[in-house]
């Protein structure tokens, strides 16, 4: 009985060990062929549009009604101090270090990353993929590099447009609609935001673009031949891809403090 358990057990993390094995050369292997040629600049800037233009809309709505949640939920507690004044630090301090690069990298999972999962599955069933192969072109170069790069390059962006939208949902109900001053809410944020802050933002971001592209296109590239596999696909590269913004998020955080 026990030997049978540790078996189980002992598979289990052959598995998985297996498993990120084959995610880092798979990712390896595909920034490898982005700097080969020819590069793939129509496919890139295909991705950006998809990744990150087609994602503004759900980014800036969350951004705008997170900011005003935080507005209105510090609003209350710092009254009770006497330090209202404060609101456009606690508000921009929540959104550049946390919130900003965590719900972002969230939403783009959700809209884009499930999308990209979906649409390499179906290439793979439909053996277009093995297609590529046998015009003597690679499926990482074409299909997953670009993807990979867009990532890196739009979750940012999207970021930054969320922390800029969160900041003035903010004001719009701290200062128009609750009545603080309009000069100590800028001030505040003046005083309490340095580059540390940002920098941290920014590195969140692009640590987080990295993994929603990767789990996703990974999930996609090797999803089982069926219907049925394809649904599990997508639904295991949203899982992970939110878990491991999570977590990683977490690590980054007690590293930049």
């Amino acid at each position: 009985m026990t030997m049978t358990l540790l078996e189980r057990v002992g598979r289990w993390a052959l598995t998985y060990v297996a498993e990120m094995g084959r995610m880092l050369i798979f990712v390896v292997a595909s920034f490898a062929w982005l700097a080969r040629p020819p590069l793939r600049g129509m496919q890139i800037v295909k991705q950006l549009h998809f990744i990150g233009y087609k994602s503004t809309f759900v980014v800036v709505l969350t951004a705008a009604f997170t900011g005003m949640v935080l507005a209105l939920q510090g609003y209350y507690t710092l009254r009770k101090f006497g330090s209202e004044g404060l609101l456009g630090s606690a508000v921009a301090l929540s959104m550049i270090r946390e919130l900003g690069p965590v719900l972002a990298a969230l939403m783009v999972t959700a809209r884009a990353g499930s999308a990209i999962t979906a649409e390499i599955g179906i290439m793979r069933i439909t053996e277009q993929i093995d297609a590529l192969d046998t015009m003597a072109i690679n499926p990482l170069q074409y299909l997953i590099a670009p993807k990979l790069l867009a990532g890196l390059i739009g979750v940012p962006l999207l970021v930054a447009i969320f922390d800029v939208v969160g900041i003035y949902g903010g004001h719009l109900v701290g200062v128009d609609l609750l009545g603080v001053n309009a000069g100590s809410y800028w001030n505040s944020i003046e005083a309490a935001v340095e580059w540390k802050d940002v920098y941290g933002g920014i590195l969140k971001s692009i640590s987080f673009g990295l993994i929603v592209s990767w789990v996703c296109c990974y999930k996609g590239f090797y999803t089982k031949m069926s219907a049925e596999g394809l649904g599990t696909a997508t639904t295991e590269a949203v899982v992970l891809s939110s878990v491991l913004i999570l977590i990683w998020d977490y690590f980054l955080t007690s590293l930049l403090l």
